[in-house]
């Protein structure tokens, strides 16, 4: 049996090498008969190509880049006037060319839809013709096997049908598509390489209908929750709130919950250290109007679930609680005060308001305000600045400073509730005329200047936890798409599209030619071994004749060029 050889590839294999793919085949526009219809068809022709989708996916990508380095409007408007108002001449430019609303803008809507037509126009014509294709049968073989990228051929005494037989039985054992087609057996395999290429692609367009329908029906907010406080999933319930434009609130998963527990820890020594090891919020909920209720520990990357909709633990800190007191020793004020926190170790700013029930010792009505800055864990006096040392409340200290008048709240402007707005108030002033300021332990009392009320911080320190919750309706399809285009993309990259043909002819000796060819979609090397592999298994039913005698051998050569495809070809081994 002769050996595998690869010589060159030609192009006149006529229908044995025709439709290995259902890419289709662009036609160079004949301009000078181009009317309008012929443009348009060129002009759909290039939208719906292959080379303008990838074109429009990396336009798509780099359009997505602005939108993730420039602070957008949907997710954060400070942060946009902010940007205005410290780039005089890149924020208007930002803003015409509406990088300040990326996702929603003109040119990046243009790309997107571009892409889609784009794709649906280049699947449907080639899902068809796939569809015909597995419909059919393979073409039957060239006239010429020798000029096939793989050949092998060898003498049998066995007849040709009962070559033809064997070969047939065993490309179908390999999962062949075969048959018999003028005197020789077709056979093809790997179809799963071009329905590959369509699943990849069905995938994208699954996974930017998914992408437009979260955007369009989205929701998102995000609420702050004391310990012992809960939540119900309601507009007027979230402290920021967005959605997309087709979103309405009575779509809004009726559920509620409360949070009983916040509990971290965190690593005390080391290079990790304050790195936290539990951080965990340990809520009960109810779904619906009147649900049994039901325990849940959110972590992170660990949301709860309810109706559609995911509570993500994304945020904590810390709430001192403080009782204020008016001249005459009266409570006018007791609560928790959630703080910001501005590092990893818990360090925290914010307010404190006391808005009605205050009156001076003259018996005028006046708003109190405090800036507070609080730590989980103080270093000690004359040890550096008021910065937490670690997360954990090992040592928590509360400074604050002291102002009366009016907070402005009244005025109709909304004001940043960790935020103290001092325009129209005054300073309470110590003994050297400076504002008056102290800082407290648990338990310890701030006695404001000629026995106007004083500030208590009280012992029971609470934490609070942020949630994100959130409906996004097409993230399950996204996932799946994307799901789809990895597995067909791997198939359309590592199958190989490949066909096999077998002839066998009887010679002018009387002793039997086999011929075995295979050509596949793109040149590989595991082609020439499945071949061979395939005529090893062959050769077994149809075994090699003997030797002829020289004689003989040149009688049978010297009549085999009259017949050029029954014989091995130039340069085969025997």
């Amino acid at each position: 049996m002769s050996k595998i050889e690869a010589p060159e590839q030609r192009d006149d294999l006529g229908a044995a090498g025709e439709q290995l793919s259902t890419a289709p085949q662009e036609d160079a526009p004949n301009l000078p008969s181009l009317g309008v219809i012929g443009w348009l068809r060129w002009f759909w022709r290039q939208l719906t190509s292959m080379r303008v989708a990838l074109i429009l996916l990396l336009l798509l990508s780099l359009g997505a880049i602005p939108g993730s380095l420039i602070p957008q409007s949907d997710v954060d408007e400070l942060k946009v006037q902010d940007f205005m108002d410290r780039h005089t001449t890149l924020g208007p430019l930002y803003d015409k060319l509406q990088l300040f609303d990326v996702y929603s803008s003109v040119w990046f809507s243009a790309i997107y839809i571009l892409l889609f037509v784009s794709l649906i126009g280049c699947i449907v014509p080639r899902t068809w013709q796939f569809v015909g294709q597995l419909r059919g049968r393979p073409p039957g073989a060239p006239r010429k096997l020798t000029r096939l990228p793989a050949y092998t051929t060898w003498r049998t005494t066995a007849e040709p049908e009962q070559v033809h037989e064997a070969a047939l039985a065993l490309l179908e054992r390999r999962r062949f598509r075969a048959h018999t087609a003028a005197g020789s057996v077709a056979a093809e395999k790997g179809y799963l390489r071009e329905a590959g290429n369509l699943i990849f692609h069905i995938a994208l367009i699954v996974m930017l209908i998914a992408f437009a329908a979260g955007q369009l029906l989205k929701s998102e907010g995000g609420k702050l929750v004391m310990e012992g406080d809960g939540f119900s999933n309601t507009l007027s319930q979230y402290d920021d709130f967005k959605s997309g434009s087709l979103f309405d609130t009575d779509d809004l998963a009726p559920f509620h919950f409360t949070l009983d527990d916040f509990k971290g820890t965190y690593e005390k020594s080391g290079p990790n250290r304050g790195t936290p090891r539990t951080y965990r919020a340990d809520v009960t909920y109810t779904e619906g109007a009147d649900g049994p209720a039901k325990k849940k520990s959110i972590e992170v990357n660990k949301p709860l679930e309810v109706d559609g909709s995911k509570v993500y633990l994304i945020g904590h800190g810390y709430a001192p609680k403080v009782t204020v007191r008016d001249p005459k020793g009266k409570v006018i004020y007791e609560a928790a005060v959630p703080l910001l926190p501005i590092d990893q170790n818990g360090t925290a700013t914010g307010a404190i308001k006391v808005l009605d029930g205050y009156k001076n010792k003259s018996g005028v009505k006046e708003q109190l305000g405090f800036n507070a800055f609080f730590v989980p864990t103080f270093a000690g006096e004359g040890k550096g600045q008021m910065f937490s040392q670690f997360p954990a409340p090992d040592f928590p200290v509360l400074a604050l400073s002291a102002y009366h008048g009016s907070l402005g709240v009244d005025s109709g402007v909304p004001q940043n509730v960790y935020q103290l707005d001092t325009r129209k108030m005054k300073k309470f002033k110590d003994s050297q005329g400076e504002l008056f300021k102290k800082r407290l332990l648990p338990g310890e009392t701030m006695k404001l200047p000629n026995g106007a009320g004083s500030i208590t911080f009280e012992k029971d320190l609470k934490e609070w936890a942020t949630f994100q919750i959130s409906q996004e309706p097409g993230s399950v399809w996204a996932l799946a798409g994307a799901i789809a285009a990895i597995a067909g993309l791997a198939g359309s990259l590592f199958i190989q599209r490949r066909r096999v043909w077998v002839r066998a002819v009887r010679g002018a000796d009387g002793v039997t030619v086999v011929e075995m060819a295979g050509l596949g979609r793109s040149e590989s090397a595991k082609l020439p071994e499945e071949l061979s592999d395939l005529a090893a298994h062959l050769h077994e039913k149809a075994p090699s004749a003997p030797d002829p005698d020289p004689d003989a051998h040149a009688v049978s050569a010297s009549a085999s060029d009259s017949e050029p495809d029954a014989v091995p070809a130039e340069g085969a081994e025997k």
